[in-house]
């Protein structure tokens, strides 16, 4: 038996249903014609933060992070990496908390950076501050498990 997932285009925010055995097979977004996943994390504004998150039936990795943060640009190599490891099992996206204030605010985000994982729309898990190497996916296999 088959069954889908309801992922969101990072390119124009359609909501596509796939077969999860074709998660894999660079599927394409139906509206837009866009690949579904780069390999690389989706950068998120408050205009498309919920639907990215409430939307998507595959876990959603949010990287909070600015500009000005030396952590933050010490783990985008990272972050990076981890995307393309992880997708198409586990979305990766970036929010900027300078550009984004509301966001962070409603999720009190104190420090950065901070990573939320999110499943079915909700927080199931938190980190604080800069990992490296293989650390992500091995946080996030953990918090999955």
């Amino acid at each position: 038996m088959s069954f889908s997932r309801k992922v969101v285009c990072p390119y124009c925010g359609a909501v596509n249903r796939i077969p999860a055995e074709r998660l894999n097979d660079n599927p394409m977004c139906g509206k837009c014609n866009k690949d579904i996943f780069a390999s690389k994390p989706v950068d998120l504004t408050t205009a498309d933060f919920h639907s990215q998150i409430v939307n998507s039936e595959i876990p959603v990795l949010v990287d909070f992070w600015a500009e000005w943060c030396g952590p933050c640009k010490m783990m985008a190599p990272a972050f990076e990496k981890a995307a393309a490891a992880l997708e198409p099992n586990v979305r990766l996206a970036k929010l900027n908390t300078e550009n984004e204030q509301q966001i962070a605010a409603q999720f009190d985000i104190r420090s950065i950076p901070t990573m939320i994982l999110f499943k079915d729309g909700k927080e199931i898990a938190r980190q604080s501050g800069a990992m490296m190497g293989g650390q992500i996916e091995q946080w996030v296999a953990s918090q999955l498990a």
